[in-house]
């Protein structure tokens, strides 16, 4: 199991409780009956996100977060790349009255439940990654 956290320059940001998260993130993984086998957070701008956002998705705004699943097939353990804008995190939390810490760490959960097979494109799977979200913000 390897969970790595990196920052893409510049970025003034410092994530803490890395060995916290990680375990966490493992707990994550085994309720849903998964395994990491290797998992890599990579915190960024807002600008840095876009491009990617263009240069993969072909999808032309902002967003906190894009999940790049590594594996061959999903019976694999995990292994996957989440990109995060800092940026947007922090508005996030700003417009959602929430706390940054809070807002991260529902972000980088997010990355992970993508990569355990939770899609948020329709309504009703939106709703699922909520709760989701929820469920395991509880439990950290």
């Amino acid at each position: 199991m390897s969970i790595h956290f990196f920052t893409e320059p510049p970025l003034d940001f410092e994530l803490k409780k890395g060995e916290a998260l990680s375990q966490w993130f493992q707990s994550v993984a085994h309720s849903e009956k998964q395994e990491i086998e290797s998992l890599n957070y990579i915190f960024c701008t807002d600008d840095y996100l876009l491009e990617m956002n263009r240069a993969h998705l072909q999808h032309d705004y902002y967003t906190d977060v894009i999940t790049f699943d590594n594996r061959e097939n999903e019976n694999e353990p995990i292994s996957g790349d989440i990109f995060i804008s800092y940026d947007r995190v922090l508005e996030n939390a700003q417009t959602f009255s929430a706390n940054p810490t809070n807002e991260l760490h529902r972000v980088m959960v997010h990355g992970l439940l993508h990569l355990l097979g939770y899609m948020d494109k329709s309504e009703s799977d939106q709703k699922i990654m909520r709760e989701k979200e929820d469920e395991y913000l509880e439990q950290q």
